[in-house]
């Protein structure tokens, strides 16, 4: 399994995922009460999509977060959707489908992305980029494909800072969320891979000084989301 002491590694985290993949929906909404649709719709917000925008979604996943943008740029706009692990593809064009959108997915790096400079008004990546073997790179990968003056979207957890609330999440996440984990999708390890990572993963200003040491950006601020589990980060692309 993963060791959130180092470095991730592309091939072991692309495996971890694959093997969580079939029910990795129904273990979201349960371990966050489903809240995390709450956090995608804000995302879309804070990202200021609008009608004809076009929008690439990293580490789209099961295109939860896709599925939302598409339906804040309409027909007129598009919208790709990219992960590296085919198996947690699979079930997003039904339900996008289902929602009644159009949305293009393909299996992507988000450190190596097939395209062209400029392209996106908007790209983003949630819950994806600290699990990526090289984070500076990926922000910078995605500030290349997007347009100057357009935004680089991340959505990210991070760690409460109010001391009570604090200690009631890390004893959730370190107690409960492996476990319940576990019982839904049989791989309990991976959800204490994705506790550990989360735990120590650059957030608020250190991950601001990180998006703005790639060079990509000319500005940058974040909003804490449900007291600090998790975080968004806007980027403006020079």
């Amino acid at each position: 399994m993963p060791n959130a002491d180092s470095r991730p590694d592309a091939e072991r985290i692309r495996s971890m995922f694959g093997a969580i993949a079939g029910r990795y929906d129904l273990a979201n909404t349960l371990l966050s009460g489903g809240v995390h649709h709450l956090w995608r719709r804000k995302a879309v917000r804070y990202s200021g999509a609008k009608s004809g925008d076009k929008v690439l979604d990293c580490a789209t996943g099961t295109g939860d977060l896709a599925i939302e943008y598409a339906r804040a740029v309409g027909p007129t706009g598009t919208v790709i959707g990219t992960d590296f692990c085919p198996e947690m593809l699979e079930p997003a064009p039904a339900k996008a489908a289902a929602s009644d959108v159009t949305i293009e997915f393909a299996e992507a790096d988000v450190t190596d992305l097939p395209y062209e400079s400029d392209r996106f008004d908007i790209a983003s990546i949630s819950f994806g980029i600290r699990n990526v073997s090289d984070p500076a790179k990926g922000l910078s990968e995605l500030a290349r494909v997007t347009r100057s003056g357009g935004v680089v979207l991340v959505l990210e957890f991070g760690q409460p800072t109010t001391p009570g609330f604090r200690n009631v999440y890390n004893w959730y996440s370190n107690a409960v969320l492996p476990r319940l984990g576990g019982l839904v999708t049989g791989k309990g390890w991976a959800y204490r891979y994705l506790q550990d990572s989360s735990s120590k993963f650059p957030c608020r200003n250190e991950f601001v000084d990180m998006m703005l040491g790639t060079d990509g950006f000319e500005d940058v601020t974040f909003e804490t989301l449900t007291g600090g589990i998790a975080y968004l980060y806007r980027g403006v692309v020079r």
